[in-house]
């Protein structure tokens, strides 16, 4: 990290909260190491083309605060790049930056940084557009639209999440797929479809993050009772925990296709909800991507 660049979403709340000032002199800091370091606060319509220049630039390691939307388009541009990402967990659930190892407060991770070392992680992708952590369909897509809903909420985050979560549940309707991976076919009537890069365990943590296979989590539809029993499960990421799943079922695989009637489904990929092409195809690309791990 001789030379680090720090890209900052200016409308995260966790900047919001801690103060752009507060960060932007931690960050400094990083200095006194012999580091030259560059802070930009952007705006998030012009988070994509400031990524793109920092690719192009002599930055060895580029740090991006936001939430995992923010890290899912720096993830795919530095990899093709070459470049070094390092994430600041600036959103709601910062998946990605809690499996790298960076601490929940922004100035514990920001020290972290020093004690930061590459390494290498895979990339899973959906039609060919890379993500970092997950991809699910039905209530999670749900989910993601009901979160940009109450985005802002006067009770704060956590609360907004449970309402979002709510909300998600009662929209959520079982929808038949075809599932298709290296070694299987099947039909399934399901709440929800997850995709993960790697596997998840217990409170949504992954022990390896270049395992080099994907993990598909089904949540089969089986009545009421297990519509709202297996979205509880989910959404915790307890059913790791617990002999009786609720009619959640993982396969692990490195290539999976999904197909449903329609031409094009909703799904949430690292909490950004898109319109996809169907079928979804789904790969592993095992480490391509460096990034600032402790």
């Amino acid at each position: 990290m001789a030379r680090l660049l720090a890209l900052l979403n200016s409308r995260a709340g966790t900047l919001h909260d801690v103060g752009a000032d507060r960060i932007r002199t931690a960050l400094k800091a990083l200095e006194q190491d012999g580091r030259e370091v560059d802070v930009r606060l952007i705006e998030p319509k012009q988070i994509r083309a400031e990524l793109e220049q920092a690719a192009r630039s002599d930055f060895d390691t580029i740090v991006v605060g936001g939430g995992d939307g923010s890290v899912n388009c720096a993830a795919g541009i530095f990899a093709e790049a070459g470049k070094t990402l390092g994430v600041l967990p600036f959103g709601t659930v910062n998946l990605f930056a809690r499996d790298l190892g960076m601490p929940a407060g922004i100035e514990e991770a920001i020290a972290a940084l020093r004690e930061a070392r590459p390494r290498r992680v895979d990339l899973a992708t959906l039609n060919g557009r890379p993500f970092h952590s997950l991809s699910g369909l039905g209530f999670f897509s749900q989910m993601a639209r009901a979160r940009e809903e109450v985005r802002g909420h006067p009770l704060g985050r956590i609360a907004g999440v449970a309402i979002a979560a709510v909300r998600a549940l009662r929209r959520t309707e079982p929808f038949t797929l075809d599932i298709r991976t290296e070694d299987r076919t099947e039909q399934v009537e399901a709440l929800a479809v997850l995709v993960t890069n790697n596997q998840f365990g217990p409170d949504w943590r992954r022990p390896r993050l270049d395992g080099g296979v994907l993990e598909i989590h089904i949540a089969e539809h089986d009545g009421a009772l297990s519509k709202l029993k297996a979205s509880a499960n989910l959404i915790a990421g307890t059913w790791r925990n617990d002999d009786d799943t609720d009619g959640i079922r993982s396969i692990v695989a490195r290539h999976v296709m999904i197909n449903r009637e329609r031409g094009r489904t909703y799904a949430s990929t690292d909490g950004e909800l898109r319109r996809e092409k169907v079928p979804l195809k789904y790969e592993i690309e095992p480490r391509a991507l460096k990034v600032l791990s402790l």
